[in-house]
């Protein structure tokens, strides 16, 4: 087909019509796109490398208080761990001297008992003879007494002989101690000598408690045969319960008698009890550079502690001046302990249009810290890096100014 120059020209015209058009059209749907990365970079880096930006009504809004680093006297503590333990003379392993077959069982493990009371009672024949023997030798005692004051009254008037008379002598001093010794031995199986000298005999050993305190594991059942010296079961009193710490050899000077000491058990929600030093060992506990320091806990009956529970504990040793921070401008993050300082101050350009007018502009950098004891309200603080003397630190609102740093973290993500 056979065009003529002017349509040709038309053509090119169009086609260079619709291509302009197109290049308008791409154009005008980029160009909100490319506005709001501008404004974007505008506003993110506020909070970004150079720290966290507030401006001055943000301050006002939330309550955020400068101040300077102080030197405080704080109490001196030292950290110490360990665990709760019983006095030996506060648990006790329920034996026996005479074995014999179980015969009842009184008590349940968890119980709670008082010294003296009946536990079980075990079943032994030879019971008898013990007491038959103890029936005998008061006979014989009260034979050798009479046959000694008719001997002492011979010899008096010089009509016996003095070998009888010694003799006598002898023969009731032996008899007046086996029946001593045979009533001990019925008292400590249980059984009233009395008793026995009126020919009221038994055949079960009464078993008592010999403290108060709770019953723990019973190794006994009825029918079952209880050897002798062999552990029935066991009773402890945490009543009197006390707790021994672990003290390093630096701290070992810094420990005396009569400190006192805030506990927290790990285990029980960090529950905080307190108490005082009692004793500290004089020699090293193993292989290991430490002593054993003794804690007596206040009102251990009260806060139903167990032997065995593991403490964390501060020991007050004293007053020292040391750096300190109000204890709510320390914050926490990723495990580690941070304050918030004042980097820089301006003038905030960033105030749009209708929303105010400028005004100042506060940059706040985080420093690393290693906290101390807590004591009036303060906390100690050692600075990872050294900071100007004269610097300002954020001593109240600094958790609002973490939140925001980890608000802008999120949306930078």
């Amino acid at each position: 087909m056979n065009m003529t120059l002017p349509n040709l020209y038309i053509i090119k015209s169009w086609l260079m019509l619709l291509l302009a058009a197109g290049t308008l059209l791409a154009s005008c749907s980029q160009q909100p796109k490319t506005e709001e990365k501008e404004e974007a970079r505008t506003e993110k880096p506020r909070f970004a490398a150079e720290g966290v930006t507030l401006i001055q009504s943000q301050l006002d809004a939330v309550g955020i208080r400068m101040g300077s680093l102080e030197e405080k006297n704080l109490k001196s503590v030292v950290k110490a761990s360990g665990q709760l333990e019983v006095p030996p003379q506060n648990k006790a392993e329920v034996t026996l001297l005479m074995g014999g077959v179980v015969n009842q069982v009184f008590v349940l493990e968890g119980q709670h008992v008082f010294k003296g009371q009946k536990l079980a009672t075990i079943e032994n024949n030879q019971l008898i003879q013990l007491q038959q023997d103890y029936m005998s030798a008061l006979s014989n005692l009260a034979y050798a007494s009479k046959e000694y004051e008719r001997q002492r009254e011979l010899n008096a008037a010089n009509a016996g002989t003095g070998k009888i008379y010694e003799q006598s002598q002898t023969a009731l001093r032996s008899e007046q101690a086996k029946v001593s010794a045979l009533s001990r031995q019925l008292r400590q199986v249980g059984v009233s000598p009395q008793s026995a000298a009126h020919g009221r005999f038994i055949t079960q050993i009464p078993v008592y408690a010999p403290i108060s305190g709770t019953i723990g594991k019973i190794v006994i059942q009825t029918g079952s045969y209880a050897e002798p010296a062999r552990p029935l079961m066991n009773i402890i009193d945490n009543s009197k319960v006390h707790c021994d710490l672990v003290v390093y050899e630096k701290d070992l000077f810094k420990v005396k008698a009569g400190q006192q000491v805030y506990f927290t058990l790990t285990n029980q929600n960090n529950r905080e009890i307190t108490g005082k030093i009692y004793g500290v060992n004089q020699s090293f506990e193993n292989e290991s550079k430490a002593i054993i320091a003794h804690a007596v806990i206040e009102q251990a009956a009260k806060n139903n502690l167990i032997q065995g529970m593991y403490v964390s504990a501060l020991i007050d040793v004293g007053q020292q001046l040391a750096t300190a921070v109000p204890t709510e401008a320390v914050v926490k993050m990723g495990g580690k302990e941070y304050i918030y300082y004042l980097a820089k101050m301006g003038t905030d350009n960033h105030t749009k249009a209708g929303e105010g007018t400028s005004g100042k502009s506060y940059v706040f950098k985080k420093a690393e810290v290693v906290t101390g004891v807590t004591d009036l309200g303060y906390t100690e603080i050692k600075l990872v890096k050294a900071l100007p003397a004269d610097i300002k630190i954020v001593t109240k609102g600094a958790f609002y100014i973490l939140s925001s740093e980890n608000a802008t973290g999120d949306e930078e993500e």
